[in-house]
């Protein structure tokens, strides 16, 4: 019998017998310190957050989730929820309590008739593309492919398809919930509506999603790519490009980053989607953003939609080490863009990024309480990146990032991107649900009055 560290929340040991005897409950590995993949298991994309677990249960469907869920309530042990992706903020990990890990879960299911997709909770954006575009379709979900489709959705969910189909959540159908009481939920328009409302931008407050049903559209070919200017010239590129989105068509999104090339160049980048039925039509949708004067370079072209969705994942690759900030905008002031720029110059290390996301179209179309995603009325977010491989630069890294931000508040429009907030912003969790706040906190107290999911952008429930 392997040694083990699970603790309740009092910091006492769980009987190993217990533990076995759970261990006996379920289909999936439960993985505990001394195991041979435990090292391995333990570990995330960022790795800046380095935790040991007591337990990590590698769930192969929703009665290993419920069976979790159970047992670490009736012990009172903390429960960290990891789905099939990123983690940014570190909260999939917990030291001495139990992992749930959905990240085996990745079977999508594509019916081609109806454009629905069944994806399990531990699947990535990946996965998804792989099964869809077989049939010409695809989900509005994120931009790099190995995104967790779990924490995209469930913090709102912003994409290649936002502006023309919404966010990731407005097109969720339907999603299998299993509840802090380990209650298994459908969660619909018809079923729980509520809870339903509340999953789709309320973070992981309400429960484990074991399972979505999305609603795809037809994207096969898109148009679209790179293009690059020098650094020297952000100023002037984010002015022609904020200039160029204000009228720019639902089909075409556009992202714009002070990055660094591959060779260590600091340039400017502008990378266009063009989702529209004709690629022609993005050729010329995105010919004025090559026209702004001292173009490097311009790599565009029609490519399955699958590529696009991958052509940002090299920089985002699992070892490095991140503290990400951002802010919503209601506009793009020059004062904003002068700040970005002035900003971008702590940024020191390559891989590192400042990314400005452009919203509008249909996710700004929605109300606000549409569902609990309460941001959709911003028209930007900036996104400040700090990628670095040495911990001897956690210090420096995390200090630019904090500044950066601060820098940026008196443009914002409140809050932050939640997929986005390091652990510690409980400040700026609470500004990002905004207006959907106390109705979020009033199913808090509904769904998990003793706030068992806890390790996530938290909101407390209502007294």
């Amino acid at each position: 019998m392997t040694s083990t560290s699970l603790k309740n929340r009092a910091g006492a040991r769980i009987a190993p017998d217990k533990i076995d005897a759970f261990a006996g409950q379920v289909r999936g590995a439960l993985v505990r310190p001394g195991d041979d993949t435990y090292e391995k298991d333990r570990q995330i994309w960022n790795a800046l957050i380095d935790r040991h677990p007591g337990a990590i249960l590698r769930c192969v469907g929703a009665a290993d989730v419920i069976a979790a869920v159970n047992f670490a309530r009736d012990n009172d042990i903390l429960v960290a929820v990891r789905g099939g992706g990123h983690n940014v903020g570190g909260r999939a990990l917990c030291d001495d309590g139990l992992v749930i890990d959905l990240s085996g879960m990745r079977g999508v299911h594509v019916d081609p008739d109806s454009r629905r997709v069944r994806v399990q909770g531990g699947a990535t954006l990946g996965d998804v593309d792989r099964e869809t575009h077989i049939h010409g379709l695809a989900v509005p979900l994120g931009i790099v492919s190995q995104t967790g489709v779990g924490g995209l959705t469930t913090g709102g969910g912003f994409g290649w398809l936002a502006r023309k189909y919404g966010t990731a959540g407005d097109n969720v159908i339907e999603a299998d919930v299993v509840t802090a009481n380990g209650e298994f939920r459908r969660a619909s328009a018809t079923e729980n509506p509520d809870l339903f409302w509340a999953i789709r931008g309320g973070g992981g407050n309400f429960g484990v999603v074991t399972s979505f049903l999305y609603q795809a559209h037809p994207v096969s070919m898109i148009f679209g790519g790179l293009i690059a200017y020098p650094r020297d010239d952000a100023a002037r590129v984010l002015r022609g490009y904020r200039d160029f989105m204000a009228t720019a068509p639902a089909e075409l999104t556009v992202y714009a980053a002070l990055l660094w090339g591959p060779d260590g160049t600091p340039l400017t980048a502008l990378v266009p989607g063009w989702i529209g039925e004709n690629p022609a039509d993005g050729e010329r949708a995105v010919k004025p953003l090559t026209e702004l004067g001292g173009m490097l370079v311009a790599d565009l072209h029609v490519m399955p939609f699958p590529a696009l969705q991958s052509m940002l994942d090299a920089a985002y690759l699992p070892g490095s080490r991140n503290y990400w900030k951002s802010a919503y905008l209601n506009g793009l002031t020059d004062d904003a863009i002068d700040t970005i720029v002035e900003q971008s110059k702590g940024m020191t290390v390559p891989g590192s990024a400042m990314l400005i996301e452009c919203f509008g179209g249909e996710v700004k179309r929605r109300p606000a309480d549409a569902t609990a995603f309460a941001q959709r009325g911003s028209d930007y977010l900036v996104a400040i990146l700090p990628m670095w491989p040495d911990a001897a630069q956690d210090a420096e890294q995390i200090a630019w990032a904090r500044q950066a931000a601060d820098a940026m508040v008196p443009f914002g429009s409140g809050g932050a991107y939640l997929n986005y907030i390091p652990e510690g912003d409980e400040d700026v969790v609470q500004t990002s649900f905004g207006v959907n706040l106390p109705r979020l906190r009033e199913l808090k107290k509904k769904y998990d009055p003793q706030n068992f999911f806890r390790l996530n952008p938290n909101i407390a429930p209502a007294a």
